[in-house]
């Protein structure tokens, strides 16, 4: 997925995430009976003589609103909100790699249609609004919420700086790892190209041998002192 895509999959979990504060806010601070909020607004916009259109948009809204207070329940809402943060971190860690990937790709040659300009504006607008979308949650959840959410922040928060402390420390004993993989591997293969070249060595030598006495049996000199075929044995 390229990052745009992910980024706008960052902004939905945003939103999603700041409409489940809203919704658990109101129905912490929703007092008396729905039907008597319900019948109330309704009095309240009869008494409108000649309603416009964006005042019975607001009033229609108003009224879902209401309904939808009366029909959730805290502890859905509030693992909604969960769902969406998780949905929020997937995308943000698919974004933090991919931004990484493509510094990777900016140490070569690129061969693409965009401009170093365009793929440098891309990666500030997405680095931004990564910064951005982690403040105006924390401030939604810490500042503008009941205290549960804000605790809900808090241990989130925690636990999150904690699992990115182990991952580097994780991804330090890779990288080790790997240094002592490739090193062990450059040494195989050193002494796999010793042991080779030693075997080419004696073959060489061998064959020389064999080509040394080749010549010898077939000179003229040896065959005037022998008189058996030079082919009936050829190292004796």
């Amino acid at each position: 997925m390229d990052p745009l895509t992910l980024l706008a999959t960052a902004n939905a979990a945003v939103a999603a995430v700041k409409k489940g504060c809203q919704l658990y806010k109101d129905i912490k601070n929703a007092s008396g009976d729905v039907r008597d909020v319900l019948e109330d607004l309704k009095k309240q916009y009869h008494k409108l003589v000649d309603p416009t259109p964006a005042q019975k948009m607001q009033y229609n809204a108003e009224v879902q609103r209401v309904q939808e207070i009366a029909k959730a329940d805290p502890n859905d809402v509030l693992s909604e909100i969960g769902n969406q943060l998780g949905a929020l971190m997937d995308a943000y860690d698919a974004l933090s790699k991919a931004l990484m990937q493509e510094e990777l790709s900016g140490k070569k040659v690129y061969k693409g249609e965009e401009s170093i300009g365009r793929r440098a504006l891309r990666r500030i607008i997405i680095t931004s609004r990564l910064d951005a979308m982690l403040v105006e949650i924390r401030e939604t959840m810490v500042y503008r919420s009941p205290p549960e959410l804000s605790g809900l922040w808090g241990k989130f928060e925690t636990m999150w700086e904690r699992i990115v402390a182990e991952q580097e420390t994780a991804h330090v004993e890779e990288l080790r790892q790997a240094q002592v993989a490739k090193w062990r591997r450059a040494n195989i293969k050193r002494k796999l190209k010793e042991q080779l070249t030693s075997v080419i060595a004696v073959l060489f030598i061998i064959l020389w041998y064999v080509w040394v006495m080749i010549l010898i049996r077939t000179s003229h000199t040896y065959r005037g002192h022998f008189s058996s075929p030079f082919w009936s044995c050829v190292l004796c």
